[in-house]
């Protein structure tokens, strides 16, 4: 009997894995309904690291090489505080046009034999299929319908953020603290082509409504912000979508991930906040993972589980790296005032579950001693989930 797989959402996640999915069985019959006209898609670029590449390469070569051909790629990061800047080295980063990566997965899966349904909106799993992928995003219909066995939970950060395009190319990956009367306000920028680059700028609430940009048009908004922003964008405009708004973060997940036939993807499943950049590969990951399981287990509900339960595990570090790095932003504060460098250098230990409860310089010593000593990093590593877990109760009770 011929299986019947229904993917609802053609972003990254639901087109790599009916690409996957029919490079394991070509006999599936396989296809994605995207709501979104043909060639329409929000957002600016997407970053993701050489990791992923692998694991892609790993998968599916063809679609691998077309995704790194048409990437850019750094190692620099650049921090701009004020007057000052400075750069480190790091590891070797890639962004692409959003656009361009569902064109290169659209074209791939077609050519695999999937059908794609653009303007076509599900709303409910439709009756005859064997399963159904519900790769539809934050506001999943399918999820929300059925939330409650889900267990979805979603909870919205602080910070107000905005999601924005420049004609300016970044040769690193670049932040920039500008320090105004309201307090500061950051930007973070990435070149994704070879004239374009995405910049999403950030503020706390108390800095969103002194500056105004809660009342302020867009044309008002994209003015100010250039303004603030004029000695990284060397003169480039800044550029929103249609219906850009600012946006607090919502970070959602899951107790359970499917239902019968029907079974979470990608950001209907989970978000981690941006500041990490992971979205779109753990979306891709899980692609990975659900086409792996259903190829392992001839039953559809031990897949389904298995798949679940790899995936539950494996977001565990991820996601907690993403609330430290949120928190970090939450807390500018508490790192602007340090020098440059010092800054830059706790900017990229966010992740770690110590640094909110030991002071920013202290942290930066211990940290730069135990990149000089493997004793001092084996304790790190041991000490820090502990120290911070006691510390967090310890708050926590105070709290209470």
């Amino acid at each position: 009997m011929r299986v019947k797989i229904i993917c609802v959402g053609g972003g990254p996640a639901g087109l790599y894995l009916a690409i996957l999915l029919k490079r394991q069985d070509p006999s599936r019959d396989i296809t994605v309904h995207e709501r979104n006209p043909r060639g329409s898609t929000y957002g600016w670029g997407v970053t993701y690291w050489r990791g992923l590449l692998d694991k892609l390469q790993a998968h599916d070569p063809a679609s691998a090489r077309a995704i790194e051909e048409h990437s850019v790629r750094w190692s620099d990061g650049v921090a701009h505080v004020r007057d000052l800047t400075t750069r480190h080295h790091g590891d070797e980063g890639f962004g692409i046009g959003r656009h361009r990566l569902l064109d290169l997965l659209a074209a791939r899966a077609r050519a695999l034999g999937v059908r794609l349904e653009y303007e076509s909106e599900l709303t409910e799993p439709p009756a005859g299929a064997d399963l159904v992928v519900a790769a539809d995003g934050v506001h999943s219909a399918l999820r929300t319908r059925r939330a409650g066995h889900f267990g979805t939970r979603i909870t919205s950060g602080r910070n107000p953020y905005i999601w924005l395009g420049t004609s300016k190319v970044f040769d690193a990956f670049t932040f920039a603290f500008t320090e105004t009367g309201h307090g500061w306000i950051w930007a973070y920028g990435y070149g994704y082509s070879g004239d374009h680059s995405t910049c999403v700028v950030e503020c706390s609430p108390e800095t969103f409504t002194g500056l105004g940009l809660d009342r302020a048009d867009e044309g008002e908004c994209l003015a100010l912000l250039e303004k603030l922003f004029a000695d990284v964008l060397d003169g480039h405009r800044l550029t929103a979508r249609s219906g850009a708004s600012w946006l607090t973060f919502r970070t959602l997940t899951n107790e359970t991930w499917h239902d019968g036939n029907l079974v979470l993807l990608g950001d209907a499943a989970h978000t981690t906040h941006y500041s990490i950049g992971a979205g779109t590969t753990l979306a891709l990951e899980d692609a990975m993972c659900l086409a792996d399981a259903l190829g392992a287990h001839a039953d559809l509900p031990d897949a389904l589980a298995a798949y679940q339960r790899r995936r539950q595990a494996e977001l565990l570090s991820v996601q907690s790296a993403a609330r430290y790095s949120a928190q970090w932003y939450e807390n500018l504060p508490r790192y602007v005032q340090l020098p440059p460098h010092r800054m830059f250098a706790l900017l990229g230990q966010r992740h770690s579950p110590l640094l909110p409860y030991v002071p920013p310089q202290l942290y930066y010593g211990l940290d730069k001693a135990a990149g000089r000593l493997e004793a001092l990093r084996r304790l790190k590593r041991w000490l820090g989930p502990r120290a911070a877990r006691a510390l967090h109760a310890r708050a926590a009770a105070r709290r209470d």
